[in-house]
């Protein structure tokens, strides 16, 4: 048997993420968790122009993966990422949003309803 290479930090925040969608019913932490557990090669990084661009003021926001700091946001969101670059904390701060990790967005919306996942 082949070991595994992954994260051991994010196999814990999927296997956290998959406990919480079978005890609340939620597709959406599922769909979170599959997206989580791809390959490393197939990870996700989100910059915080694509952010701005496709969201509007206190929409709530989940990166399966880690937000990067290119770019400007001129409006409140609250974005929950599995990591965060020091400029995208640093810039999502400055507008006034909130940097959350998954497993802390997941306590407060446990139902996924509203959030919007951005790859």
């Amino acid at each position: 048997m082949r070991k595994s290479r992954k994260n051991v930090v994010i196999l814990g925040i999927i296997e956290d993420i998959i406990k919480r969608s079978h005890r609340d019913n939620s597709k959406m932490w599922r769909e979170i968790a599959r997206r989580l557990s791809r390959s490393a090669s197939r990870s996700t990084e989100v910059n915080i122009s694509r952010i701005a661009r496709y969201t509007s003021e206190s929409d709530v926001v989940a990166v399966p993966g880690k937000v990067l700091g290119s770019g400007i946001i001129n409006h409140k969101v609250t974005v929950a990422a599995y990591a965060f670059s020091k400029k995208a904390r640093e810039k999502i701060m400055n507008s006034g949003g909130e940097c959350l990790s998954l497993t802390e967005l997941a306590d407060r919306i446990p139902e996924g309803k509203g959030i919007r996942i951005m790859e």
